[in-house]
């Protein structure tokens, strides 16, 4: 007994020697490799893109079920407090009912108690503003601020909500020119409806003339376009150059914007068509349609571009916001859905189709534009891109 202890100390004290001595070699191992081999540039710039991802949203620790996926951009330049309440409606939820009771849109009701904003987005009021803050609206996708006038008569409309554009500050100024440009930034410009007048000169100088009046032109559109083409600014589409980025966009001259208003979008001006009431822009979608010129653009991009990469990280989150469940139809009964019924998990080789019966994969239920009826849409130049040609595939 005393020789099988012996011998199993003198084994153990072998295996300790040898392990020190592996674990000692690996450590130099290791730290010649550390030391001798340079980080690859792949390896940095995986650092630098998830760094940049941890920089641009807010992740939790998984204390919680829902807080481990959970995923919220960082906007540590939002206002904390509360709205003006001068400015806002209480919000009266109806669950998606029409006046007779009738569920007209599913899968709503529910929610935590919200207070609408009250959204300006004609801007006919001229002048300077000042940007108070940028807020969080609850009411929508992308964030709004808080513009004070500087005009000491306005009244009530001192105070006024917009969209925000990306990049507004607190501090910065903003400017509406809907009601018209004033004389003092470009008192050389003339409009296109304004004709020389007859000098009574001959045909050479008066095309000396008129090549004088284009030049002038020209020049004081340049100037007015470096005084007025702002973030925020807020002008007629004949004023912003081709290649701007706008949104809030009008199809009225009088009416508001009600075109480009979620997070992260952006429309573009595509061309000026000399002699003609339109201007070619390029909505969100792809589309591009005709716009009158006198209609108003907002200058920039809409805020919060990263709200669509947001992850809620639970069932109860999306509760909280007033979005009830959605069933598959192959889970109901048959007469409840066209998939329902049967036996199993299957819809019975059957089209797939909405709880009316209507095609969902595919099916144009509308043609708009120039493949539709007869002046159903005469401003759309080109549609949107569908099917194979949005997901770049080859026809």
């Amino acid at each position: 007994m005393y020789q099988c202890r012996a011998s199993l100390l003198r084994k153990s004290l072998s295996h300790t020697r040898i392990s020190h001595n592996l674990s000692w070699t690996t450590t130099l191992i290791r730290k010649y490799a550390i030391e001798s081999t340079p980080s690859s540039s792949h390896s940095s710039r995986v650092n630098a893109s998830l760094a940049d991802t941890a920089a641009l949203f807010k992740t939790y620790k998984p204390v919680t079920p829902g807080l481990r996926h959970l995923r919220r951009p960082r906007n540590a330049h939002l206002y904390e407090g509360q709205p003006v309440r001068e400015l806002t409606v209480a919000r009266r939820k109806k669950g998606g009912r029409n006046n007779q009771g009738r569920i007209t849109v599913r899968h709503i009701g529910g929610g935590h108690k919200q207070r609408i904003r009250i959204v300006d987005f004609e801007r006919k009021i001229p002048g300077d503003h000042d940007v108070i803050r940028i807020e969080f609206d609850p009411g929508r996708s992308a964030h709004i601020a808080l513009l004070k006038s500087r005009d000491a008569n306005a009244g009530r409309e001192k105070f006024s909500y917009i969209l925000a554009p990306e990049g507004l500050r607190a501090g910065d100024t903003v400017r509406s020119f809907r009601m018209g440009i004033p004389a003092d930034i470009a008192p050389e410009y003339v409009s296109q409806g304004d004709q020389p007048k007859d000098s009574g000169e001959t045909s050479e100088s008066g095309k000396a003339v008129s090549n004088s009046v284009t030049t002038d032109m020209s020049l004081a559109m340049g100037i007015l376009r470096s005084f007025t083409v702002k973030v925020g600014n807020v002008l007629a589409l004949k004023f912003i150059p081709p290649g701007t980025h706008i949104h809030n966009i009008s199809l009225k001259p009088e009416g508001r914007g009600i075109l480009v208003r979620s997070a992260g979008s952006f429309g573009t001006v595509i061309a000026h068509a000399p002699g003609e009431r339109y201007v070619q822009v390029r909505l969100q979608s792809g589309e591009i349609r005709k716009v009158l010129q006198d209609c108003c653009a907002t200058v920039g991009v809409v805020s919060n571009p990263l709200w669509k990469d947001r992850s809620l990280g639970k069932a109860g989150r999306s509760r909280w916001l007033g979005h009830r469940p959605k069933v598959r139809g192959v889970a109901m009964n048959k007469v409840d859905h066209p998939h329902g019924g049967g036996r199993g998990k299957s819809k019975s080789n059957k089209h797939p189709v909405s709880i009316w019966g209507w095609q969902t994969k595919g099916k144009r239920t509308r043609k708009p534009g120039p493949k539709g009826p007869k002046n159903s849409n005469k401003m759309v130049i080109k549609e949107r891109p569908r099917g194979k040609e949005k997901t770049g595939e080859r026809k």
